[in-house]
């Protein structure tokens, strides 16, 4: 394993590549950085010069101002190392298989198959208990018909 381009992933065994990899070791990335500053330099050139003018206003001119800004090429190369970045941390809890979390953060959310059209989620139901106090039925609800 080439120790200076690669670092071992903890827990995996699999070596991890650097972001240095994957933004300038493919071929692709090389003539496409390379690319950049020739696109650039050609942009600055047409200023003087009739025909690079006529080419630089143009609409295809415009799509390829797009390809060869730089941050395009910087988020599509790093697509990949961000892709394995993520693949390595734990999808769900702590990555021993235990939740983070025991909550259930809509505890209504069963109920949507069930619910007829144009009634509304329990939580918002003035006539449904479980909505606190929006019930009626609450002494504290301002909709409670002994609230004076």
């Amino acid at each position: 394993m080439d120790t200076d381009t690669k670092t071992v992933v903890h827990g995996t065994g699999q070596p991890q590549r650097k972001l240095a990899d994957w933004l300038w070791r493919p071929w692709f990335a090389k003539l496409w950085w390379i690319a950049i500053p020739a696109w650039w330099v050609g942009m600055a050139v047409s200023s003087v010069v009739a025909p690079l003018e006529s080419f630089y206003d143009s609409a295809l001119a415009g799509f390829l101002n797009v390809l060869f800004f730089p941050m395009t090429a910087l988020m599509v190369l790093g697509l990949g190392f961000a892709q394995q970045w993520l693949a390595r941390r734990p999808i769900y809890g702590d990555g021993e298989g235990s939740p983070q979390f025991d909550i259930n953060p809509d505890p209504f959310w069963s109920e949507i198959g069930t619910r007829k059209i144009g009634h509304p989620l329990p939580l918002v139901d003035m006539y449904d208990p479980r909505s606190g106090g929006l019930f009626i039925g609450n002494p504290e609800s301002f909709q409670h018909p002994d609230r004076s």
